[in-house]
């Protein structure tokens, strides 16, 4: 049986007088690590900005009193560094010795874009929510100074002290996330395809910080729908990481029944699918018998939104993504299509508990629900859930919605549900030419990690987000978005984002859990144009790897290792 991890706990005595008052403290699950810039991108002019380039060596970050070559900044200058990828936590700031010893004053703007770290917070669509990216700091004479937490790659430094010139020492991203390995992996004959994967696995893994957050410059918080993306993600790469129970258990304690997780009914509803692909993978039924005093009576609160016609009547904080917000028709059928998937596997984990009458009550509740097939108009989110409910035929519905326009009306979010779908209804091939087109769109752009949303139709004459937009461009960062993240208020390292990955381990790759804690696991390669296709997938057992390569004849020759408790059903 899959054992949770725990958590690492210090106890410290403090003794006071006679008497000893013990404390426990967590231990940081992250790890601080030191990136140096990899180029000076802008100089106000070179006038007050000497010896840039001296900031991209490798030191140390200790001063001393006889610096060589730093680089000065004289009144009025202003910097602008790229560290190379999109990182979360702040910088430090090192000065050295100068004339007078009073501190140095920095104004520090932080950017997932180059065009974001150039902006300011007043007039415009850059804000200071959720982490402080606009401020000013004092720097010590001889010392030095760390600033933020937040989710960026570039920084822009300027002086606002008054008729001085600073010695800068260094200016070193502070790294902050969990020094984790990456267990599973995915290559195939195609590159971009392979990046696509890496990426999606980088932007999950910088969000895996004190919890599961949905952003690292934004949103940092514990979104229970914007989970599931990221679970499946993270049992592709890291396999069962303890802060997914984690992340579930602080949405649970902080949901008193009847209210809906976030706000949001369908988050609720994620909360008991994650829950069932938890137990899938890990086998852990000690945990889910944790869950059973809340589960038990969110899905009978689930069972009484259904009317008598058998249609879902969830109520307001109705919500799949944001593009398929403001229409009423497919938010009807994607919740009544997610309700279905709920309570099929709320059901599941009833019998699990021996929990027989609930079982009994959502399958009840489930044949009525199947008894009503809503419309999905054309929105591709509402169809793929659908189709994964078996609402209607997936063949059908990935013909007449969701491969209509290729990557046209997809959402970071849900495009993970509709690859899933598409590839149901046996259209693999659209969907890797779906990826190299929407997410390797991204990576055209300069992207490091994904992003909250992206539009193919922003890319018209855009910049790449690692340069300064230059005239008669369009910054795809700061004149595009909508919804909440207009503009630079837009994440651009949203784990939600990170589907590709998952779905290329579980399609192409065609790794498939099919019995609780990986007693059994299908594969079942799906290579569409690709040559070949290698890969690992992480089990509480240990490693599974799978090799695939295509034969002249079209057939596909299987290699799998696998370890003794795991077996290996073949297609």
């Amino acid at each position: 049986m899959f054992q949770r991890a725990i958590f690492p706990i210090v106890l410290t005595v403090i003794l006071v007088g006679q008497d000893a008052v013990a404390q426990t403290a967590v231990v940081d699950p992250r790890t601080r690590t030191y990136v140096v810039p990899k180029r000076v991108l802008w100089v106000s002019d070179d006038s007050r900005v000497e010896n840039a380039d001296a900031l991209l060596k490798e030191g140390n970050g200790q001063v001393t009193l006889d610096e060589v070559d730093p680089c000065i900044v004289h009144e009025g200058g202003a910097i602008l560094l790229d560290f190379g990828r999109e990182l979360h936590g702040g910088v430090q700031i090192t000065v050295g010795r100068m004339k007078g010893k009073e501190p140095a004053r920095f104004r520090v703007r932080f950017g997932e874009s180059a065009s974001e770290a150039m902006s300011d917070i007043l007039g415009g669509t850059a804000t200071n929510d959720h982490a402080i990216r606009d401020q000013s700091l004092l720097v010590p004479w001889l010392g030095s100074t760390e600033i933020g937490q937040t989710g960026f790659r570039f920084v822009r430094l300027d002086l606002h002290d008054q008729g001085r010139s600073i010695p800068l020492v260094s200016v070193r991203a502070v790294s902050l996330m969990r020094d984790l390995e990456y267990l599973g992996s995915f290559k195939c004959s195609d590159n971009r395809l392979n990046e696509i994967w890496d990426v999606g696995a980088y932007t999950v893994h910088l969000n895996m910080q004190d919890y599961l957050w949905d952003g690292i410059k934004r949103d940092r918080l514990v979104w229970v729908g914007d989970m599931h993306p990221e679970t499946m993600t993270i049992f592709s790469v890291f396999g069962a990481n303890p802060i997914i129970p984690k992340s579930l258990d602080l949405s649970r304690r902080q949901t008193p029944l009847p209210k809906w997780m976030n706000g949001i009914s369908s988050y609720s509803m994620w909360w008991v699918l994650i829950h069932g692909e938890w137990f899938k993978f890990t086998g852990d039924r000690d945990y889910l018998a944790e869950q059973k005093e809340y589960l038990l009576p969110l899905l009978d609160q689930l069972c009484q939104c259904v009317d008598e016609q058998g249609k879902e009547n969830l109520p307001e904080g109705r919500f799949l993504d944001w593009p398929s917000k403001a229409n009423q028709q497919a938010t009807h059928a994607g919740l009544h299509a997610l309700l279905i998937m709920t309570l099929e596997s709320g059901a599941d984990l009833c019998n699990t508990l021996d929990a027989t009458d609930q079982a009994q009550k959502c399958r009840q509740t489930l044949d009525r629900l199947r008894a009503y097939t809503p419309d999905p108009g054309q929105s591709k989110q509402a169809a793929a859930l659908m189709a994964l409910a078996e609402l209607q035929d997936a063949k059908e519905l990935n013909q007449v919605v969701m491969a209509v326009g290729g990557a046209k009306g997809m959402s970071t979010f849900y495009g993970y549900y509709v690859l899933r779908a598409r590839a149901e209804a046996g259209d693999v091939q659209g969907c890797l030419d779906c990826i190299r087109e929407y997410w390797g769109g991204m990576l055209n752009l300069g992207a490091t990690s994904f992003w909250e949303d992206f539009d193919l139709a922003w890319t018209e004459n855009a910049a790449r987000i690692d340069e300064l937009v230059p005239d008669g461009k369009k910054d795809i960062h700061g004149d595009c978005g909508a919804y909440c993240y207009v503009g630079f208020r837009h994440s651009l390292c949203h784990g939600w984002a990170s589907g590709p990955t998952a779905w290329l381990s579980e399609y192409v790759l065609g790794v498939r859990v099919l019995e609780p804690g990986c007693a059994s696991v299908a594969i079942q390669p799906n290579l569409g144009d690709l040559d070949w296709v290698e890969g690992t997938f992480p089990t509480p057992h240990g490693l599974i790897r799978i090799r695939h390569d295509k034969q002249s004849d079209g057939t596909i020759k299987t290699d799998v290792q696998a370890p003794s408790e795991v077996t290996i059903v073949r297609s």
